[in-house]
């Protein structure tokens, strides 16, 4: 027995967990950044306060509550990428735990693809 099957995870366990830590990384980069917008926006906010002689309040007003509709935006979409994900993760486990002989045909066949594709350039 291999040292796989002896701790339960096999090539495709770990190929879902690669993938989902790939798709979590590139979420976390992008609400990274999202807050790294809005805390700039913020900050400008605040400088235009302190330079501005007579601020135009409708401006302001309209502008900080822009930037609340992004932040509750922001929080819903996070909210939603990371349940999504997770139904993604979960699906994509019980489908390799269900038929792991399709799951590595297919893996292999992509490989197989991917290797010509990349062979051809």
């Amino acid at each position: 027995m291999d040292q796989t099957q002896l701790n339960g995870h096999t090539n495709n366990d770990n190929n879902v967990a690669g993938s989902q830590a790939a798709s979590a990384g590139a979420r976390d980069k992008l609400m990274d950044e999202l807050h790294n917008v809005i805390g700039e926006a913020e900050k400008w906010l605040k400088e235009t306060k302190r330079h501005a002689t007579e601020p135009d309040p409708q401006v302001r007003a309209r502008f900080e509550d822009t930037l609340r509709t992004a932040k509750t935006d922001l929080l819903k979409l996070e909210d939603s990428i990371v349940a999504r994900t997770r139904v993604a993760a979960q699906t994509a486990n019980t489908y390799v735990k269900d038929n792991p002989w399709k799951t590595v045909g297919l893996s292999a066949a992509a490989g197989i693809i991917i290797g010509m594709l990349i062979a051809r350039k």
